[in-house]
């Protein structure tokens, strides 16, 4: 049996670092919410290579005194718990004791610090955990703290890093919730010496939207402010016509605390049932204050999860308070204005009046209607008369362009025509449109390329077998009502079933989908995130018809779409291909995801007139039994029997 011993202090260290420390993100999560517990205004945070070359994080707070430098790197040193008692009341953002001392511990870090009223601040140097001596130092007020080489010491833990890319987009989500939490803050954010994030800081909550999460999305919110209990929600919320393709922009905080919670997400939701469209999700910026004793944040080592006393009334809080918004659809409906203060310079119409001064108007007598002035009937415009003389001094003009011109103009006299009888070109005119006009081609179905029937093999030519089935019509733009030689009556959904057909086609295709190049390339803004995470599946993107590139700032650029998509869908099927790469747990399951997403957008949709030739097609696949569900396991068609319809008409 194996002997039990202590494990070295170093060793326990890289385990703890293990837990607080996942990736470059969490670094600058931790030092960025020490900085804005010390009370800092402005905050710089730039990152190199994704944070793993270098992450630097300045702030103007309140410093470290130089005494203190060395303790600060120690386990479970802390400056926001003094006893027991205090984690019952947890009020500030870090509060665990071990951010520093599991950063120091994987990196190599150097902080530089003053506190206000000083003349001198203070350096310190520490590389995997050993801390050098405190040094002084001239420095601004504040602290400044520098780690490079992150995970040096930890191979284990440095091959699973992803791209410098995914690391990127990860730190900028965070940078994004950070500003959004704290709008009083000045963040700038600055990634391989580019700024990619800057919030002014003045407080107003849309302020910080607008910098973070971009105009558009800005401009699709409607504020909301409600309470019950003691949870006041304030934020903004998307319009329901704005709904998104995931739930990417669904951004939640408790007392300033950028949380994931499901309870909040389902009372979100709630509040837009049979609002918005399904499949679609509501975007959000949701701020939740409670009493510090009445939420538990010392439940996950990342502090992205709490634990609510009352989680009834905190997820009646934010659905009421989302449910009243939609209800006056994001404002109070406004005033009426006094009919005497209402500017009409036109009396006779566009009238704005109350009810009661409608009624006095209908009430009072009529006045005699006044005799109407016989109207005159305006002069034809004169007709313009051909100046002969303009017209050669023109065509001079044209004919002596010198020959380099590539368009000459010339100008020929013009014949006078009887008014009388029109020349044999105008009266010839209507004969030889007739003539011209002939019956539209009717539809033919191409014939595949292996189907192509030789010729020269098969001198006779078998004319095609009627087919066991015929189509009765189709109800609702979206059922096909089929009627089958054995005496039954199909329902067909005419979604389900191309939308199948696609995603077979799809997954058995070797080469790309045929693209269409657009006109003008989209902008889609898909935040930072979902647009890192795309750009790293570029390849994959490739493969599927699409043709993007980074155009900055959370937005992918798309020059090319699958040719039997909509462009008009390009954005939203971006987010729901971001989606599935971030819910698929294999390389397959990711496939398969984004199959059914092509599939779906590039499937007829229910409630679109259909060509009879389209119907045709769809049926014949289902009752040859090649399609059966749709790929998200509906059955694509339903059947009556005879027996089954005359039981509904009691005539079995």
């Amino acid at each position: 049996m194996p002997h039990i011993q202590q494990l070295d202090p170093h060793v326990a260290d890289l385990i703890a670092a293990g837990e607080v420390v996942e990736r470059p993100a969490s670094v600058v999560k931790e030092l960025v919410e020490n900085t804005i517990d010390a009370g800092a205004s402005a905050v710089v945070v730039e990152i190199q290579r994704g944070g793993m070359g270098l992450i630097r994080v300045t702030d103007n707070g309140c410093g470290i005194a130089p005494e203190e430098l060395p303790t600060a790197f120690l386990r479970h040193a802390t400056s926001k718990l003094r006893s027991q008692e205090d984690l019952g009341r947890i009020g500030t953002l870090g509060f665990r004791g071990e951010a520093l001392a599991a950063i120091s511990a994987v990196s190599r870090v150097d902080i530089l610090t003053r506190r206000p009223g000083t003349a001198l601040g203070a350096r310190l140097h520490l590389e995997g955990g050993a801390a050098g001596a405190v040094e002084e130092a001239g420095a601004p007020e504040g602290t400044t703290i520098v780690v490079r080489d992150l995970f040096y010491n930890t191979p284990a833990r440095l091959k699973f890093m992803r791209k410098d890319s995914a690391e990127t987009a990860a730190v900028s989500g965070l940078m994004q919730h950070l500003a959004l939490s704290h709008p009083d803050i000045s963040f700038k954010f600055i990634k391989d010496g580019a700024e990619a994030l800057h919030t002014p800081g003045d407080g107003k909550l849309e302020s910080a939207v607008y910098a973070a999460l971009g105009r558009d999305f800005a401009r699709s919110l409607v504020p909301v402010e409600g309470r019950g209990g003691e949870a006041a929600v304030t934020g903004f919320v998307t319009k329901p016509l704005m709904g998104r393709g995931s739930r990417s922009m669904q951004v939640f905080f408790v007392n300033g605390r950028f949380i994931k919670s499901q309870l909040l997400t389902a009372a979100l939701e709630e509040g837009y049932r049979n609002q918005i469209m399904k499949g679609k999700f509501p975007g959000c910026v949701l701020s939740v204050t409670l009493p510090v004793t009445a939420v538990d944040v010392n439940v996950h080592p990342a502090k992205t999860q709490v634990k609510f006393a009352r989680e009834r009334e905190v997820f009646d809080a934010v659905y009421h308070t989302v449910l009243d918004c939609l209800d006056r659809d994001g404002a109070p409906a406004p005033a009426p204005k006094p009919a005497g203060e209402t500017v009409n310079p036109r009396q006779d119409f566009f009238q704005s009046m109350d009810a009661k001064s409608f009624r006095q108007r209908a009430e009072a007598p009529a006045s005699k209607p006044a005799v109407p002035r016989p109207q005159t009937r305006p002069a034809a415009p004169a007709r313009p008369v051909f100046d002969s003389e303009a017209a050669r001094r023109l065509e001079w003009v044209a004919d002596s362009a010198p020959e380099k011109q590539p368009y000459r103009t010339a100008f020929r006299p013009v014949e006078k025509v009887s008014i009388g009888k029109p020349p044999a070109s105008v009266a010839e005119a209507p004969q030889k449109a007739e003539k011209a006009e002939k019956p539209p081609r009717p539809f033919v179905p191409a014939i595949p390329r292996q189907q192509t029937l030789d010729l020269s093999e098969q001198q006779t030519i078998e004319p095609p077998k009627e087919a066991p089935w015929r189509i009765a019509g189709e109800i609702l733009h979206t059922y096909i009502v089929c009627e089958s030689g054995e005496g039954c009556v199909w329902l067909i959904d005419k979604h389900a079933a191309h939308e199948r057909m696609n995603f077979d086609r799809l997954k058995a295709a070797q080469e790309p989908p045929m693209r269409q190049a657009l006109l003008q390339p989209v902008a889609a803004e898909l935040g930072r995130e979902d647009a890192a995470l795309l750009l790293e599946n570029l390849e994959t993107l490739e493969q599927l018809g699409f043709s993007c590139e980074d155009f900055g700032d959370g937005t992918v650029l798309v020059r090319e779409v699958p040719a039997d998509m909509d462009a008009a869908d390009t954005a939203a099927t971006l987010e729901e291909l971001a989606e599935k790469l971030r819910t698929g747990r294999s390389p397959a399951e990711k496939r398969e995801g984004l199959l059914h997403t092509m599939a779906c957008k590039a499937a007829i949709k229910g409630g679109w007139t259909s060509d009879p030739a389209e119907l045709r097609v769809l049926v014949d696949k289902v009752q040859s039994g090649e399609v059966k569900y749709c790929p998200h396991g509906r059955p694509v068609a339903v059947k009556l029997t005879r027996y089954e319809l005359e039981k509904m008409f009691k005539r079995a």
